[in-house]
C-alpha cells in the first residue's frame, strides 16, 4: 500500500531506481536520522494490517519529550550471525522444518526470507601462541574439534535458501560486516523495477551494532528474535526516544579511538541510555574517522543503548571505496541519501529527546576496568585505581607500605577499601575520574615459578597473565593496529620484549590486518614482542584466550594471586576473559603492548619505566610512543583497497572447510539427517507435543526460587560461556557420552546440544547465589530440604517433584552480548517467571520468546525492601489473560503478597507468551 503517495524515482547515472521518498510524510524533515531511516522502512512494507498509515502518522508526529508508547513493525533488511549464536539457529530451523512436515505443512516453508549472513568467528581459540606456527596450530584444533558443526553448517549452507556462510578464519562477523557484507543502501529487484532503500539489519551478536559507524541502522537481537526475521516476521517494538550526542573538536595528540570511546561509555552509562537509540551529530563527526565511529557503535551495549548511529557523509563513501565496493554502489548511496534528507549536515540539530555533548580534545588516555567497560580510569590513575581496586580481589594483609613515609600515605580502612579512592562502598566497581591522593601501600605476596624453559620469575598481584589484542571492537581500527605495531617496532629497537610470563596474542577482525602489517614491514616486530597472529575471530574478548602456560596457572591458583588480563576488547566481565584471571581491563592496542611490555598493572606509565633497554638504560612510555603523524603516514601508504577486493573475492574457505561432506552421495536433503551419537548438533526439544492451536497458559502455583542474584548479573553469568570443567554437570554429561575432558571444548562450540547447555546454565564461575551464600558457580539449595547442590540438578529435582520454578534479581538483570541460551536455559530448567528490579532489552525480550514471564519489582522495591529470602513458596496468577495491557500481576511470596509489574511491553510480545514462545508462534503462523 501506498498511503501518502510516496513512490518516486532516483536516477542515478544510467539506471533508476524506484524510491518511497520521505519528503511525502509531513513532519519528516524534523526527525533524527534514525527515525527517517524507520519511517521508510514503514512507508515500503505498509500493508494496511501490521503496518499501516496511522504507524506512519504516528513515527512522523513522533513527541521527543513523550515515553515511548506506540508499537511499530520494523522489518529488517538482512539478518547477520556469529557461529555460537548461529548455529541454534540453524538447529532450530532445520528443527522446525521436521515439525512442519509433522504438523501437515510443507517443511520447504522454512527458509530465510530476508537474506541471512552466517560468519564463523566465534570457535578459534589461543591455545598456542608466541610461535610462528600458531595460528596454523590454532587453526587445525578449530576443525578437530568442531567438525559437527562445521558439517551441520555446510548443510545449511546447501538446503536453505537465502543462507550465506562466511567460513573459519575469514574475520570477526562485525568486521566481515563493515568491510565487506554492509550495503548502505540495499537493491531489490521488483515487477515495477529495482527498489532502493536503507541498509538495515538485525544480528545474533550485541555488537552488530558496530555498523551504525557506516550509517547502517541495526542492533543485536535474540537468536529467537532474529530466526522469526529471518523467517519473515517483523521485529515488534515501541518508538525509541532518541538521545542527540554531538561532537565537537578533534582527539588530541597520543590518545586514541580506544581512548574516546571509553569517555563517550562512561558518560552515556552516567547519562542513561538503556533501550534509546543514541545518534550522533555536529561538526565534530567530520573529524571522526568511519573506523572510529564503527568503534563507538560496537560498544553501544556497553552504555547499554540500542543503537549508536552516525549519518551519511564523505568519510561514509571515502571508506565503502576504500574496502572496494563497486563505484556504482558508493554513486548510489550518495545520491539516495542526499535525496531523501539522509545525509549529514553538521550545522542541523534535529529534534532530540534529551542531548549531550563532548569536546574531542578533552579525551584522555584511558583504560577500563577491573570488570565492567564503563568503569573508565584515566591511564595516569591506572596504579592507583588497580591498588584500591585490588582490596576486593585479595586479602588486605597482603599489602604493605612500601616503605614510604606514613604521614603521606593513604591507608586501606579494612571495612572500605576503596573509600579512600572514590566516593563508593566497597563491593561496587571503582570508575574514578580523579584521584584524592596517591596510594602508596603495593600489592605484596611475591612468588616465584620456574617456567618450562628453567628460567625463573617471580609474580605477585597485578601481574599481566594475558595481553590481548584481540576482538571487532579495535581490530577494525588501521589507526591503533598500526599504532600498536609502531610501538612493538620501536620497543624492539630499544631491546624490550615482553614479560616471560605474560600470554600474549594478536587476533585481527579480518585478514587485511595482516595485509597491510605485511606491506609496512611491521610483521617481525610484533613476532618479536610475542604478539603472534593465533586466528582471525573472537578469541580473548569472549573467553577463548586459551589456557595460561601451566606453570603460571599453578602457581597463581596455589598462591591465589589477583592476576590481570589487558585486552583491546569491549568485555571485562568477571569470570569472562579466562578462568585464572580475576582482574580485566579493557585498553588500546599500543596500551596492550605497552602492558605486555611492563608485566604488571601495578605501574604508572607516565612516571614508571616499562623495563630497561639493551643499553641499560630505563626505557618509558613516552620514548616508544608513535607519533600521530607516523601512525598517519604508514596508514595511508599501507592500506590500499585491493587487500579488501583479493581477501573478499573468494569466500569459499579452505581445504579444510571444502572437504567437509554436504549430503549422502552429493544429495542435499530438506530435513536434517540427526546424529543420536552426536555432542555437538541434537534436536532440540522445543516442539514436543506442540498442537496447530496454543493453550492458555497456567498459573504459577508454589513455585520455589532457583536463584537470588544481585545487581548487574549479566548474560555472561546466566548463560554457559567458556570451557566446560570435568566436575561440572556438563563435563559429567560429555563424558558419560564419551567425550575425554580434552575434547570437551567450549560452551559456545556445544549450542547446538541443548543437554550440554542447560547443565551449563546459571553456572558461571563468579555467578553468587544468594540462596547458597559463601558459594561461587552454579549453586543453589534445593528447598523445603535445604540441600547444596548445583543448580542444573536442582531443577532436575524440582522437576521430578512437578514444582515450577522463579528466579529472583537486582538492577540491570541480563545486561551484556544478546545470548539466546541465556534465556532458552533458563526456560529449559523448567523456570517459569524472573522478577527483577530491572532489565536490558534484549534479555528481557529473549524471555519472552522462550515463553518465560519478566515481571519487575514495584518501584523502588527490592528483594531486601520486601524482606525475600528466596525460601518461601511463590504464586502467581492471571497468567490466561496477561498482555502488553496488563499492568500488574498480585505474587504471593510466602507470607507476604506484592503487585509485580509486568513486562510484555508490546501487542507482538503479547503474542509470543501466549504461544509459549516465538518459534511456536511463527511455525503456527507459517502452517
Amino acid at each position: 500500500m501506498d498511503s501518502f503517495g510516496s513512490t518516486g524515482s532516483l536516477a542515478v547515472g544510467d539506471r533508476t531506481y524506484t524510491i518511497r521518498r520521505l519528503d511525502a510524510v509531513p513532519g519528516a524533515d524534523r526527525l533524527p536520522y534514525s527515525l527517517k531511516v524507520l519511517l521508510e522502512n514503514l512507508l515500503r512494507t505498509e500493508d494496511g494490517a501490521n503496518i499501516t498509515a496511522d504507524h506512519v502518522r504516528a513515527l512522523a508526529n513522533w513527541d521527543p519529550a513523550a515515553a515511548p508508547s506506540q508499537e511499530i513493525q520494523f522489518t529488517p533488511a538482512r539478518v547477520i550471525m556469529q557461529d555460537f549464536t548461529g548455529v541454534p539457529c540453524v538447529v532450530d530451523l532445520a528443527a522446525m522444518r521436521e515439525a512442519m512436515a509433522a504438523l501437515g505443512g510443507d517443511p520447504a516453508k522454512i527458509n530465510p526470507l530476508a537474506p541471512a549472513e552466517l560468519v564463523i568467528d566465534h570457535s578459534i581459540i589461543a591455545d598456542h601462541f608466541g610461535r610462528p606456527d600458531a595460528f596454523e596450530l590454532n587453526a587445525a584444533l578449530e576443525f578437530s574439534r568442531n567438525r559437527e558443526r562445521y558439517q551441520f553448517l555446510r548443510w545449511g549452507q546447501a538446503a536453505f535458501d537465502n543462507f550465506t556462510v562466511v567460513p573459519p578464519n575469514t574475520g570477526i562477523v562485525h568486521q566481515v560486516n563493515l568491510e565487506h557484507l554492509a550495503r548502505v543502501v540495499f537493491t531489490k529487484d521488483t515487477p515495477e523495477g529495482t527498489l532502493a532503500y536503507p541498509d538495515t539489519l538485525v544480528g545474533t551478536d550485541s555488537h552488530t551494532t558496530m555498523i551504525n559507524g557506516l550509517g547502517v541502522l541495526g542492533w543485536g537481537v535474540g537468536g529467537i528474535e532474529a530466526e522469526a526475521a529471518m523467517l519473515g516476521q517483523p521485529v515488534s517494538m515501541l518508538i525509541p526516544t532518541v538521545v542527540g550526542f554531538k561532537l565537537t573538536g578533534e582527539l588530541p595528540a597520543g590518545t586514541t579511538a580506544t581512548d574516546m570511546v571509553l569517555v563517550i561509555t562512561e558518560q552515556l552509562r552516567r547519562h542513561g541510555v538503556v533501550g534509546r537509540f543514541v545518534e550522533f551529530y555536529g561538526e565534530g563527526v567530520t573529524n571522526v574517522p568511519l573506523a572510529n565511529r564503527a568503534t563507538i557503535g560496537n560498544m553501544s551495549p556497553e552504555y547499554g543503548s540500542t543503537c549508536a548511529i552516525f549519518p551519511i557523509d564523505d568519510e561514509t563513501l571515502n571508506y565503502l571505496r576504500l574496502s572496494g565496493r563497486p563505484a556504482e554502489l558508493v554513486a548510489l548511496v550518495e545520491a539516495y541519501a542526499k535525496e531523501q534528507g539522509l545525509w549529514h549536515d553538521p550545522s542541523r540539530e534535529a529534534a532530540y529527546t534529551t542531548t549531550l555533548e563532548l569536546d574531542l580534545s578533552t579525551v584522555v588516555p584511558s583504560l577500563a576496568g577491573p570488570k565492567r567497560p564503563q568503569d573508565r580510569v584515566p591511564l595516569s590513575n591506572a596504579k592507583q585505581a588497580f591498588r584500591a581496586a585490588l582490596a576486593n580481589y585479595a586479602q588486605p594483609s597482603v599489602f604493605t607500605n612500601g616503605g614510604a613515609d606514613e604521614a603521606d600515605a593513604e591507608s586501606f580502612p579494612a571495612s572500605d577499601p576503596a573509600a579512600a579512592f572514590a566516593d563508593k562502598p566497597s563491593d561496587a566497581p571503582i570508575s574514578v575520574n580523579a584521584v584524592a591522593g596517591d596510594i602508596t601501600s603495593r600489592p605484596a605476596n611475591p612468588t616465584s615459578v620456574t617456567l618450562a624453559d628453567g628460567s625463573t620469575v617471580e609474580l605477585d598481584h597485578g601481574a599481566v597473565a594475558v595481553a590481548a589484542i584481540t576482538s571487532c571492537t579495535n581490530t577494525s581500527n588501521p589507526q591503533v593496529m598500526v599504532g600498536a605495531a609502531l610501538l612493538a617496532r620501536n620497543a624492539v629497537e630499544k631491546g624490550l620484549t615482553r614479560k616471560p610470563w605474560v600470554k600474549t596474542t594478536l587476533a585481527p577482525g579480518s585478514k587485511v590486518v595482516m595485509d597491510y602489517y605485511e606491506r609496512a614491514g611491521l610483521v617481525p616486530y610484533l613476532d618479536k614482542v610475542g604478539f603472534n597472529l593465533v586466528g582471525f575471530g573472537c578469541t580473548t574478548c569472549i573467553g577463548n584466550s586459551g589456557p595460561l602456560p601451566e606453570e603460571i596457572s599453578a602457581a597463581v591458583n596455589d598462591a591465589d594471586l589477583a592476576v590481570v588480563s589487558v585486552l583491546s576488547g569491549n568485555r571485562n566481565f568477571e569470570g569472562r576473559i579466562n578462568p585464572d584471571v580475576k582482574m580485566n581491563y579493557l585498553a588500546s592496542p599500543p596500551l596492550v603492548v605497552a602492558y605486555a611490555l611492563a608485566g604488571t598493572m601495578d605501574i604508572n606509565l607516565d612516571t614508571d619505566p616499562l623495563g630497561y633497554g639493551s643499553d641499560g638504560q630505563p626505557v618509558y612510555l613516552r620514548d616508544i610512543w608513535p607519533s600521530e603523524a607516523e601512525v598517519s603516514a604508514v596508514v595511508a601508504d599501507a592500506i590500499q583497497s585491493e587487500m579488501f577486493e583479493s581477501d573478499y573475492a573468494d569466500l569459499s574457505g579452505d581445504e579444510r572447510w571444502r572437504s567437509l561432506p554436504v549430503g549422502d552421495g552429493g544429495e542435499v536433503s530438506r530435513t536434517f539427517a540427526w546424529a543420536d551419537d552426536s555432542t555437538y548438533v541434537r534436536h532440540p526439544p522445543y516442539f514436543e507435543g506442540m498442537a496447530t492451536k496454543p493453550e492458555a497458559r497456567t498459573d504459577i502455583i508454589d513455585a520455589r526460587v532457583l536463584a537470588v542474584l544481585g545487581d548487574s548479573v549479566t548474560t555472561d553469568h546466566i548463560s554457559p560461556a567458556g570451557s566446560i570443567k570435568k566436575d561440572s554437570p556438563a563435563g559429567r554429561y560429555l563424558a558419560e557420552h564419551g567425550v575425554a575432558p580434552g575434547d570437551f571444548n567450549s560452551y559456545g562450540s556445544r549450542r547446538g546440544n541443548h543437554e550440554v547447555m542447560i547443565r551449563g546454565t546459571f553456572a558461571n564461575i563468579r555467578l553468587r547465589n544468594r540462596l547458597a551464600p559463601g558459594t561461587e558457580g552454579g549453586v543453589t539449595r534445593h528447598l523445603p530440604d535445604g540441600q547444596e547442590m548445583a543448580i542444573y540438578d536442582a531443577a532436575q529435582k524440582y522437576a521430578a517433584e512437578g514444582v515450577p520454578l522463579v528466579v529472583l534479581a537486582g538492577k540491570e538483570y541480563g545486561s551484556g552480548s544478546s545470548r539466546d541460551w541465556a534465556a532458552k536455559g533458563t526456560s529449559l530448567l523448567g523456570v517459569r517467571a524472573v522478577i527483577a528490579e530491572s532489565y536490558e532489552r534484549i534479555h528481557r525480550s529473549n524471555l519472552i520468546g522462550m515463553g518465560v514471564l519478566p515481571l519487575q519489582f514495584p518501584a523502588g522495591e527490592s528483594v531486601e525492601s520486601l524482606g525475600l529470602t528466596g525460601e518461601e513458596s511463590f504464586t502467581i496468577t492471571g497468567l490466561a489473560d496477561v498482555d502488553e495491557k496488563t499492568p500488574s500481576l498480585t505474587v504471593r511470596a510466602g507470607d507476604k503478597t506484592f503487585d509485580a509489574v509486568v513486562r510484555i511491553d508490546t501487542p507482538g510480545e503479547a503474542e509470543y507468551y501466549r504461544h509459549g514462545g516465538i518459534l511456536l508462534y511463527v511455525l503456527r503462523s507459517l502452517l
